[in-house]
């Protein structure tokens, strides 16, 4: 299986429109590949909470749009990030898709851990309440977004609902890149799965993101990882490993708190 994460570069002077067509011709230059990831609010920027509501956009709105017509096109299964979705009730959040290689929106995930700390998106985005997985022919994904990556009860339960690999995107700020390196390894030990967790590059909101999208295995070893800037990170993974590291080291038969045992 081969897996692409487009580390895209958000700069505020490109337009959200062109930035959109930009990605989707990103997307498609990945044909070839049968996932491929961008990573969180990359339309507008992680942290520009002053855009959030004139850039807000529907489901099914104009990414949407963009996004199921380039996995249509490369024939890949596409997780596309995040948008500011707007909600017919009109509450917004930070929802991420998945497209299927036909083009179809096959689900949604509202990020349930809100980051700000009583500002800008704690405030301005309301909360998910839905953990998803999504089912590919070779394996289940377990979705999750950004800030998700420092509670690890949800992980435990995307893997008591069956994922075998875990999709991050974020817009990760460069000040903590240590702590975004190091929770991406340890969510991959503790649950046996595979990480792959797509930052953004570039400064928006005068915030310097992180980059060093990465991708580790099931027993915690780094397969790839990108450097600051704008860039495809691609690696073939081998779905297998995830069944083959929990037999020979079963450690999540033995859990005694907590979610349901996987």
């Amino acid at each position: 299986m081969r897996a692409s994460l487009i580390q895209i570069g958000v700069d505020p002077a490109e337009s959200v429109n062109s930035r959109r067509a930009r990605a989707a011709s990103l997307v498609r230059a990945q044909a070839g590949s049968d996932l491929v990831v961008l990573p969180e609010l990359w339309p507008v920027g992680a942290f520009a909470a002053d855009l959030f509501a004139t850039e807000a956009e529907p489901l099914t709105g104009p990414t949407h749009e963009a996004m199921a017509a380039a996995a249509r096109d490369a024939g890949v299964w596409l997780h596309a990030g995040s948008i500011v979705e707007r909600a017919p009730d009109g509450i917004l959040y930070n929802t991420s898709l998945v497209f299927s290689p036909d083009g179809q929106l096959v689900a949604s995930y509202r990020k349930i851990h809100r980051f700000g700390f009583d500002q800008g998106e704690a405030v301005l985005l309301g909360a998910g309440d839905r953990v998803v997985t999504v089912g590919l022919p070779e394996t289940t994904l377990g979705l999750a977004t950004c800030y998700d990556l420092r509670f690890p009860e949800l992980f435990r339960q995307l893997v008591a609902d069956g994922a075998q690999m875990l999709v991050v995107p974020a817009g990760w700020p460069a000040r903590r890149r240590a702590h975004w390196s190091l929770l991406a390894r340890a969510r991959a030990v503790e649950n046996q799965t595979y990480v792959l967790a797509c930052g953004t590059a570039g400064t928006h909101a005068d915030v310097e993101q992180a980059g060093h999208s990465v991708v580790v295995d099931p027993w915690g070893e780094v397969l790839a990882e990108a450097g600051p800037d704008e860039e495809v990170l691609t690696v073939d993974l081998d779905p297998a490993k995830v069944g083959k590291t929990r037999a020979d080291f079963p450690v999540l038969r033995d859990r005694v708190l907590g979610l349901d045992r996987p």
